[in-house]
């Protein structure tokens, strides 16, 4: 469990910014899962989903991400991996490969998390963000992802991460326009 409560270059909750937020939010909370759902529902509502909301940065670190309050799904799972971390609950980066456009090729990764809690063991939250057709929810044990995985060609990639994807990452870091990094989502055969 060790890696997946480290700060790293990315997941990094040491950073000032995102421990006081870390601390903020278990404030007067010492349940794991109430801790847990305060951080999923506070990315989930308060970082904007870049694509959503038209805005223009690529966040990848989770203090970029906290600075911004933008950031592609995968950007809102590093800070919400590293908020989860800072309040000692063990978090891992996951994956789905999801068509692009509903209708089969292409494909791209879309980024969620799983957190550790003692009474459930791993559960997969998806702090995406929510729009119409897009309902994700924390209810544990059940999950409630954002995406269905419905066409021929999606899965959910198997595990969990400690660290995201290296493709991810030179992803996020390749391109500093939302719209641009759009037409040049990251995917995993």
């Amino acid at each position: 469990m060790e890696t997946f409560l480290a700060s790293t270059e990315v997941v990094d909750w040491h950073h000032p910014d995102v421990r006081a937020l870390a601390d903020e939010l278990s404030r007067q909370e010492d349940n794991p899962v109430g801790i847990a759902e305060r951080c999923f529902l506070w990315v989930r509502d308060e970082i904007r989903h870049s694509i959503d909301y038209q805005l223009s940065p690529v966040t990848c670190s989770a203090s970029q991400v906290l600075r911004e309050r933008s950031g592609f799904c995968y950007a809102k799972s590093h800070l919400l991996a590293a908020l989860l971390r800072a309040n000692g609950l063990p978090a891992a980066l996951c994956y789905q490969r999801l068509s692009v456009n509903d209708d089969g090729a292409p494909y791209c990764l879309h980024g969620l998390n799983a957190v550790f809690l003692p009474e459930h063991g791993w559960y997969r939250i998806d702090a995406r963000g929510n729009r119409p057709g897009v309902d994700a929810r924390f209810e544990p044990p059940v999950e409630r992802l954002a995406f269905p995985l419905d066409l021929p060609g999606e899965r959910d990639l198997p595990g969990y991460y400690p660290d995201p994807l290296p493709e991810v990452v030179a992803a996020l870091n390749a391109y500093d326009d939302a719209q641009v990094l759009l037409k040049h989502l990251p995917d995993w055969e």
